[in-house]
């Protein structure tokens, strides 16, 4: 085994803290190792003025680092699973994903108010099409206005009166210390996650014998199983930031329960389905669910988003 790891990473506060307890991890069971974090800016951290869906969809924060990783400029990859399109670049693979934090999304109310309480009108600030249409489903008045930048700038604007309220994923509040902040969880009868979310992707080179090893200690085996079928559902349906699609896997009792939805921009179509599946099956069954959803009027939703571009 090498006595080095290089670890590469975008710079955020979140990310940093993401692959610091990656490097932690790695040190804590492999104390000979030597491990390095490198920061690497991505498409989606220099453009902060324009809502994801407008500039690029999934790939946004990962795309320069899987360059370092292919050019041997780094030795492994610590991305939010939710940030990785369903197609990885030949020669890279997932190689770990550890323990999934909290999956769910969760509401920052100024006022301290739940979602069913918020005045006609209220203004929801968001960066996701899939939390907007959601939001727009469950109560049609609200207004949904883009929000982009640091958990700490998202919240200055919040308390500055630009919004009643901000949705965020709980995993990364929580990860940073800021789980007090938290008004409302919202799960996923109120509320889809993306796919993977709360769940860290440690990506790496293909056949890369010595960091294998590594990565056998990283994976948590329930986490994996639950992320597989969602990314499967991911692929099949050809989701990206510019569509509303969700789907999020909890094993129950030796099942998969896997929920997932696709949804129209302003919330007046939504498309959910609930499946069951063996472990053993759940690649086959994430792909299942895509089709259920897009056979039950999920294809013409996407169609027409896809027209509107």
């Amino acid at each position: 085994m090498k006595k080095n790891i290089r670890i590469g990473t975008r710079g955020s506060q979140l990310a940093l803290w993401q692959a610091n307890h990656i490097k932690s991890s790695i040190e804590k069971l492999f104390p000979e190792l030597e491990v390095e974090i490198i920061t690497i800016s991505t498409k989606g951290d220099r453009i902060t003025d324009r809502p994801l869906s407008m500039v690029g969809g999934k790939g946004l924060f990962v795309k320069e680092i899987e360059n370092a990783l292919l050019n041997n400029d780094i030795d492994l990859a610590v991305h939010s699973m939710k940030d990785m399109p369903g197609e990885l670049p030949e020669g890279l693979i997932i190689g770990a994903i550890p323990e999934r934090e909290n999956p769910f999304d969760a509401m920052i109310s100024r006022d301290n108010k739940l979602l069913a309480d918020y005045p006609v009108n209220a203004r929801i600030g968001t960066s996701s099409l899939r939390r907007g249409s959601q939001l727009k489903a469950a109560r049609p008045d609200l207004e949904i206005l883009s929000i982009r930048g640091n958990l700490d700038t998202r919240l200055k604007k919040l308390k500055s009166g630009q919004y009643d309220a901000i949705v965020l994923a709980a995993a990364g509040l929580r990860r940073l210390g800021q789980e007090d902040e938290i008004t409302q969880y919202l799960d996923e009868n109120l509320m889809v996650p993306a796919v993977g979310q709360g769940a860290l992707c440690i990506e790496t080179r293909e056949n890369d014998e010595n960091i294998a090893l590594v990565m056998e200690k990283l994976d948590h085996g329930p986490t994996r199983i639950c992320v597989t079928g969602e990314r499967a559902f991911l692929k099949q349906i050809e989701g990206s930031c510019h569509i509303p699609v969700a789907c999020y896997g909890e094993i129950k009792e030796d099942q998969v329960i896997m929920t997932a939805l696709v949804a129209s921009e302003d919330g007046q179509e939504v498309i959910k389905e609930t499946i069951t599946s063996p472990v053993n099956t759940i690649e086959d069954q994430g792909r299942k669910l895509a089709n259920l959803l897009l056979e039950n009027g999920g294809k013409q939703i996407l169609e027409s988003l896809n027209s509107n571009d």
